[in-house]
């Protein structure tokens, strides 16, 4: 989705977080646990990285999505009262970073809590804030996250870390086992395979499956920030679609800009596959591996029709 400068979301958050009265504010309890049930309460700027805490943490953790919807747009969303509250109460606060999700760690600086955790995904990957922010889509940045979750989780909760630990484990040899063994099917086969995207939420998907993704970065990271991409960049994947130099184009459904509705169409005319990703979970209400090996599958399928194996 595009990221664009907002000068009225700005000014919103700033009344919203001036306007709202907290609770936690002033909290400076040293208990453990989100409520006297020992359940931790967990607020996740987005849905895929909750919906990892959710299978990490069990029935131990109570997660609130804030970004919930795929109509959402995670750059631009204004956050509620109601979001306000929810990261007031909370005892682990996930957010994405990297400039993806300014909005979550503003509402964690305006509701000061001693005992909450803060998980910023960029900072724990080291990423610099002009990188690519969409690591949900890289197979060894999910791994690490998982494990930070576990971490975090067993650090608010001592008693139930052995639980967190063994539920981390099942996630990742059993739950996303479907996950993990697609992507490695798909680069044993088509490793090294030329293709092109829409925008830079591909990249980290496409160097974890191995493919040569041959759009040029400027026009991926344009689309991404909702800048112009330059005509010379236009032109260069034109060329590659007209001169069959990929074998698929891979564009992020819910950011469908006038220019990549041309490229799906020059690419379509062609008989260059065209597959979707999208951004958060789709439908609403699933879950990260449900999402992924959908999108994986049909991808897996998209590779077969374009290289013909």
């Amino acid at each position: 989705m595009a990221l664009s400068s907002r000068t009225s979301l700005a000014a919103a958050l700033t009344a919203l977080l001036a306007g709202v009265v907290l609770s936690g504010c002033s909290t400076n309890s040293t208990t453990t646990t989100g409520s006297s049930s020992g359940v931790l309460n967990v607020v996740a700027a987005e849905n895929f990285w909750g919906s990892l805490a959710s299978q990490v943490g069990g029935t131990h953790v109570k997660v609130t999505n804030i970004i919930n919807s795929p109509d959402a747009d995670p750059h631009s969303y204004e956050p509620t009262a109601a979001d306000a509250r929810a990261v007031s109460t909370a005892d682990l606060v996930l957010v994405n970073g990297i400039g993806y999700d300014s909005w979550a760690g503003k509402l964690v600086d305006a509701n000061p809590r001693s005992s909450r955790t803060l998980l910023d995904v960029g900072k724990v990957l080291g990423i610099p804030d002009n990188g690519n922010p969409h690591r949900w889509y890289s197979p060894a940045d999910v791994r690490t996250v998982i494990a930070t979750i576990t971490k975090d989780l067993s650090a608010l909760a001592p008693a139930d870390a052995k639980t967190f630990q063994a539920q981390e484990q099942t996630l990742l040899a059993t739950t996303l086992k479907p996950y993990f063994d697609t992507i490695a099917a798909i680069k044993t086969r088509y490793a090294g395979t030329p293709v092109g995207a829409s925008e830079s939420i591909f990249a980290p998907l496409a160097d974890g499956l191995g493919l040569k993704l041959l759009t040029p970065p400027s026009f991926l990271t344009a689309i991404s920030e909702g800048t112009d991409p330059t005509s010379r960049d236009k032109l260069t994947i034109d060329a590659q679609i007209a001169q069959h130099q990929i074998k698929l184009f891979v564009y992020n459904s819910q950011n469908a800009t006038p220019d990549i509705q041309q490229q799906v169409k020059a690419a379509q005319a062609a008989g260059i596959p065209v597959d979707t990703v999208t951004e958060t979970l789709t439908p609403a209400g699933a879950s990260f591996q449900q999402w992924q090996v959908g999108q994986l599958g049909r991808l897996k399928d998209a590779l077969a029709r374009g290289t013909g194996r």
